[in-house]
């Protein structure tokens, strides 16, 4: 897979006919080992042909794959709603708990005012 994806790399970059030598360096420049066997076959299965006819003969093929998309999902909405009441209620206790009566934080005797 990464001599092809290296055979594209290059022809995206502007060289319409990768050589092996191409092929093997960018896969070393990238860091990995190139394959010398598996960068001959790629080269030879790919000679005479365009990278762009093959992509799109690809395509004509994966039109026909089924890819799930039926959606799913539907079930489990009564499990939510109870989640969201029980979280709802935690809410309430809270802001009930940080309602309580005013503090002074100065030390005056009244919660509404005090000397500064």
């Amino acid at each position: 897979m990464q001599e092809a994806a290296a055979y594209i790399l290059l022809v995206l970059g502007g060289n319409a006919t990768p050589s092996a030598e191409n092929v093997s360096a960018v896969i070393t420049a990238a860091g990995a080992e190139p394959n010398d066997a598996s960068i001959a076959s790629l080269i030879g299965d790919l000679e005479g042909k365009s990278v762009d006819d093959l992509l799109a003969s690809g395509m004509a093929v994966l039109k026909d794959i089924p890819m799930g998309g039926s959606g799913g999902g539907g079930g489990g909405g009564a499990a939510d709603a109870g989640e969201a009441a029980a979280a709802e209620e935690v809410v309430e206790e809270e802001e009930e708990e940080e309602a309580g009566p005013a503090v002074d934080m100065f030390g005056g005797g009244d919660a509404g005012g005090g000397d500064y």
